[in-house]
């Protein structure tokens, strides 16, 4: 990891390593929050602030942290920076906060973060942590607004709904209502219907990354074949 330059660490965040295609974490607040779009959108900036600072924080005391006992510390961090987003949303996305509701304090025990903060932000300087930090949430994120824009289409006909409760009042004529009259899918808005999706996507990646490897290596054989 501490070798890693920034594009590596970007593509291991957002694709060759991504932490919910690739490591299967985070599972529990994707398959339960993921009904809306800005329900992902609020519970991935959330997860997005938590790992950034954690990961910083950490990266900043890394040689006063006693090896023995270094993960209490990271949860304390983690349940650090955790509280105060939850506070902030407590004050300024109340109805947002209301609905996320118990996920936003289990983001202490999402192992993504403590992931990072144990095999990256513990051993590396403070830009390489920040950095990893921001592009694993991001590739958490990502996963998320997909699976919540799948979810809003197929179980309610609409994109972008209720965007005001994150980002207030001129959010409020963003909503797409892409079917009328629809009675809606009531599988995509379950957690089962994003366990599927979930699945799939993990599928599309696979497969497109087998694709990818393939084109690498062939590309890789021609100049070879040529000499």
């Amino acid at each position: 990891m501490a070798n890693e330059n920034y594009k590596d660490i970007a593509a291991n965040g957002l694709w060759n390593n991504n932490p919910v295609l690739v490591q299967g974490l985070g599972l529990c607040p994707l398959l339960a929050v993921t009904g809306s779009v800005v329900n992902a959108m609020g519970l991935g900036l959330a997860t997005i602030a938590v790992l950034t600072g954690a990961n910083v924080s950490i990266s900043l005391a890394r040689h006063y942290i006693p090896d023995a006992i270094r993960l209490p510390i990271f949860v304390i961090i983690i349940a650090s920076f955790t509280t105060c987003i939850e506070l902030l949303m407590n004050a300024f996305t109340f109805e947002l906060y209301e609905i996320l509701g118990l996920f936003i304090p289990l983001i202490v025990t999402n192992c993504v973060i403590l992931g990072r903060a144990d095999i990256c932000a513990s051993r590396v300087a403070l830009l390489p942590a920040a950095f990893d930090g921001l592009m694993m949430g991001l590739g958490f994120t990502l996963v998320l607004l997909v699976l919540g824009g799948v979810r809003e289409m197929l179980g309610a006909g609409t994109l972008f709904a209720n965007m005001h409760l994150l980002f207030g009042p001129m959010a409020e004529s963003w909503t797409w209502h892409l079917v009328d009259q629809y009675n809606g899918f009531l599988l995509a808005i379950l957690p089962p219907g994003a366990f599927l999706a979930t699945g799939l996507l993990i599928a599309g990646k696979n497969i497109i990354s087998r694709r990818l490897t393939k084109r690498a290596l062939i590309a890789q054989k021609a100049p070879e074949s040529a000499g």
